[in-house]
């Protein structure tokens, strides 16, 4: 426990693990099992434990829901030397593991359709010595500290241990929290010097998402060569210069705090990309979570997300890599059309994409079967779905390589081809032969079936000691099982047909120590007939028991009438004794098994090698599966949905005819309503590069400004849009300012948050950023709300000079930028729209949420307030609040709307 300190120890002690002192006092009651006291020579000890079949459930407990770290030690035999060296003890224990959030690798519980990364920070020495106050005093000092945080610079290196992604990046300490959670890593590491310096400002940024910080020495790894032992291949020459000080620092660092909970197991990467390289649209923390990218706002569920709304992807992987482009769409066209053309190609080859998601569904998980293999914890049931898999690519090959040769009429060359060509199949192939002519897969089924009885009996033993020695509430969180007898793999299959997990024909040498065996089980029955025939006992059978070795057994009248027969276990009804025949034979068929369980861990080790010998190209494989899971998805979805391929360029124009909401959209379907469409087009005069947004409450400006940008985010994934039609200057950053939070735990209000915010905004968009903005200022007086939402739009339109959606309900803003010559028709910075109201004779109204040009100085928020409920009275006294201040027709919406000329 002291080697192994801020780790949850788990030990082995035969069917059971076991927590002991102050780690079973702790986590007893966390995980709902029984504290007890063992009397030891020291005394007594506390203690609880379970049984090592639930495992995984309690793993989950720990690491996925209480982010621990928790060591697991396993227990190993001790030969006849290592009992002497250990005083008699007859096992050995020791850590084999220390398994962390961002360290999982194949754990029963990990969510299979997103990354699990672990990422190390590592913070420039020049700046590392930075602090922040946690006072009240440091809030009112957050812009002026976020601004001196820009420069600070910082390096970041991240992987996947269940896939082997491995990425760096250099950045800013500022950028640090949006990096985060586009990353969204499990686990955090920190120089081992911070730990003792939690007044740095660094952990200001790291409060607001879920994950473990932990801190580790920097080790050995210095630089680029010290790397080389974790990657699967060499990093190109051609970017190893392109790496930071910063970067190997924190890349040094996490492959130094992975290797050590890993315990001596092998480690096999890939080679790290470079983020800078990769040419990403950079989406900030505030907008990827309030335009519900991933997850919505308030539940944090994946229904209702943009994710959600899209995801028609069949594999697990197919669903993480989509998770990921989410996070990061691309800004190179090239990449973006190359997706565009599959998607529609897909499209129109409706037979094709069909044929191609029948095959992806009976695909694995690809990524994690390598990387099992890649890390030493590949097994012989892994085979077979990692086989089963490459056969699947080499169908999906076939099938676009017939594509392609029906297609004669295409004058560049055909997407699809381009696809093939990533693919080489032909060792791969090999492999996949070889795993089928080698591994018994029905032998391996059976093996699980032993396996599922014999946890089934320690169940049932769990159960008995807790119905003897505890309680009726321990008896409750022990998991459900059939009480009867487990049957045993010998009662089901027989004790001659021992189940193994190779095919005979495996090998040559395998071969004939199956014919050695057949051979001797041929002779046990030849001797079972002589022993019958001998003693004249028709029901005698040659078997093996535990403690007594190789028996004859015989039972009913042949045990009566065997009475007098030395025997070394008898019942009322049976008899066993000792033949020296069977004896002999017997360790001569049990010798026969070892060597055959001998040479079938070679043939594994073999096609385990092999597997790694692959890697590069069963990766490049498994990578191209998915973005063909992806495109026939984008496909599905177009035509499912009727959206349209968007025109992708250089410039600086956003043009959406007839654009939808994509996840709004959906809602209001279901309930039998249709999407109000809408036209959005910004950019250079005469179009104007900032929309001001004006009309009531619940009338959908903010839905307006949020699918635009998602409009955005799909187009540049490779997605077809939700619109009649599409045309998009590529987007280098997507900003939003929207909604409303304080932060308490920061001593934060509402409208300190929204300030740093557009602070942040205003700071960092630049000329090829799109933002969208939503009532900023209102968290203030009106008129100082009204000047800073002024401010901003002018420092958007002449500084920043981004593509713009501004929506306001200070309608003064539209005529101080009329006064300012924004509206001008020659120079056309600013042009309004609205939504508006539209009301009957008999007092009812209905939004209009179509935009038109023009001001609308209507808020109707006492209609609103109606429809929310609020009390009559309190709705007349504001009424005549609003007479009495001659505010009526700005507020109740009893006024009429201006159109701008």
């Amino acid at each position: 426990m002291d080697k192994f300190e801020g780790c949850v120890l788990l030990t082995r002690v035969g069917g059971f693990y076991e927590l002991y002192f102050e780690h079973a006092e702790e986590y007893a009651p966390l995980l709902n099992i029984k504290l007890v006291r063992k009397k030891t020579t020291a005394g007594h000890v506390p203690m609880a434990g379970f049984p090592f079949m639930n495992l995984g459930r309690y793993l989950k407990i720990l690491v996925e829901d209480l982010y621990r770290r928790v060591a697991v030690a396993e227990e190993f035999p001790n030969d006849a030397p290592e009992k002497v060296k250990s005083g008699g003890l007859m096992h050995d224990r020791r850590v084999t593991r220390v398994i962390t959030p961002g360290t999982l690798i194949d754990e029963e519980f990990m969510d299979p359709y997103v990354n699990n990364y672990i990422m190390a920070i590592h913070i420039s020495q020049s700046a590392a010595a930075g602090t922040t106050q946690s006072t009240a005093a440091s809030s009112l000092d957050q812009a002026s500290d976020a601004a001196s945080t820009d420069t600070v610079p910082i390096g970041l290196a991240w992987l996947d241990l269940s896939t082997g992604q491995f990425f760096t990046q250099s950045t800013t300490l500022s950028s640090l929290p949006s990096i985060i959670s586009r990353i969204a890593p499990r686990e955090l590491v920190l120089e081992q010097s911070f730990e003792v310096r939690k007044d740095h400002h660094i952990f200001t940024l790291l409060t607001d998402d879920r994950h473990l910080v932990t801190f580790s020495p920097h080790g050995s790894l210095a630089n680029l060569n010290d790397w080389e032992p974790f990657l699967e291949s060499e990093i190109p020459k051609a970017s190893r210069e392109a790496f930071t000080e910063d970067e190997i620092i924190a890349g040094g660092l996490v492959l130094n705090y992975v290797e050590n909970t890993l315990q001596g197991l092998s480690m096999k990467l890939q080679p790290p990309l470079r983020y800078e390289n990769m040419q990403i649209m950079a989406i900030d923390k505030n907008s990827l979570r309030a335009l519900e990218i991933k997850q919505t706002i308030r539940d944090g569920r994946l229904r209702g997300s943009l994710l959600h709304a899209i995801r028609r992807t069949v594999t697990k992987s197919g669903a993480r890599l989509l998770n990921e482009w989410l996070g990061s769409p691309s800004t190179s066209l090239d990449v973006i059309e190359a997706r565009q053309d599959l998607v529609a190609r897909f499209i129109k080859a409706g037979d094709l994409r069909d044929s191609l998601v029948a095959l992806l569904r009976r695909s694995h998980d690809c990524h994690r079967l390598i990387q099992k293999f890649a890390l030493g914890r590949g097994g012989p049931d892994d085979l077979p779905g990692l086989a089963n898999s490459i056969r699947t690519a080499g169908d999906i090959t076939t099938l676009l390589r017939e594509a392609v040769e029906k297609d004669h009429t295409a004058s560049s060359p055909d997407c699809l081809a381009k696809l093939v060509s990533r693919t080489d199949l032909e060792d791969p192939l090999e492999l996949a032969h070889r795993i089928q002519e080698s591994i018994d897969e029905e032998g391996i089924a059976q093996q699980q079936v032993a396996a599922a009885a014999e946890e089934a009996e320690l169940a049932a033993l769990a159960r008995d000691v807790v119905t003897s020695e505890g309680t009726p509430e321990d008896a409750a969180v022990l998991l459900k099982g059939k009480k009867k007898k487990p049957t045993t793999i010998k009662e089901s299959y027989g004790e001659d047909k021992e189940p193994w997990i190779m095919k005979p024909a495996a090998s040559e040498e395998l071969q004939k120590l199956h014919d050695g065996l057949a051979s001797l089980l041929e002779d046990k029955n030849n001797l079972g007939e002589a022993l019958r025939e001998r003693f004249g006992a028709s029901t005698l059978t040659l078997k093996w028991a535990k403690g007594i070795g190789h028996i004859a057994h015989i039972s009913g009248k042949d045990a009566k009438n065997l009475a007098e027969i030395k025997t070394v276990s008898s019942s009322r009804s049976t008899r066993s004794f000792h033949v020296p025949e069977w004896t002999t034979l017997g360790v001569h068929i049990d010798q026969a098994k070892s060597r055959i369980r001998r040479e079938e861990e070679r043939v594994f080790r073999a096609l385990r090698d092999q597997v790694v010998k692959n890697l590069i190209k069963l990766r490049r494989i498994a990578t191209v599966l998915d973005e063909i899971d992806i495109a026939t998805s984008f496909a599905k979805l177009a035509v499912d949905h009727d959206l349209v391929r968007p025109k992708l360029n250089d410039s600086r124009t956003h043009v959406i005819m007839g654009g939808r909401h994509p996840t709004v959209e959906g809602g209001l379907l279901e309930k039998g309503r249709k999407f109000t469409r809408n036209d959005c087009v910004i950019g250079p005069p005469p179009n104007g590069l900032l929309w001001l947004i004006t009309g009531p409450n619940m009338a959908g400006k903010s839905t307006f400004l949020r699918q635009n940008a998602l409009i955005t985010i799909m187009a540049q994934i490779g997605c077809y849009v939700p619109a009649s039609y599409a045309e998009l200057g590529i987007v280098d950053a997507i900003f939003s300012r929207v909604g409303s939070a304080d932060s308490l735990f920061h001593d934060q209000s509402t409208f300190m948050v929204e300030m740093l915010e557009t602070a942040h905004i205003l700071r960092h968009a630049t000329p090829r950023s799109f933002v969208i903005m939503d009532e900023i200022g209102r968290g203030t007086t009106p008129e100082a709300g009204r000047a800073i939402s002024f401010a901003c739009l002018q420092h958007l339109v002449t500084v920043n000079q981004c593509r713009t959606l501004f929506a306001t309900h200070f309608h003064d803003v539209a005529d101080m930028a009329a006064a300012e010559g924004f509206c001008d028709p020659q120079a056309c910075f600013v042009r309004t729209y609205c939504t508006d109201v539209k009301e009957d004779k008999d007092g009812g109204f209905v939004y209009v949420h179509k935009l038109r040009p023009g001001v609308n100085r209507q808020s109707h928020a006492l209609k609103v307030a109606g429809l929310a409920g609020l009390p009559q009275h309190a709705i007349d006294v504001a009424r005549n609040v609003l007479e009495a201040t001659g505010t009526r027709n700005d507020e109740a919406g009893d006024g009429r709307s201006y159109d701008a000329a």
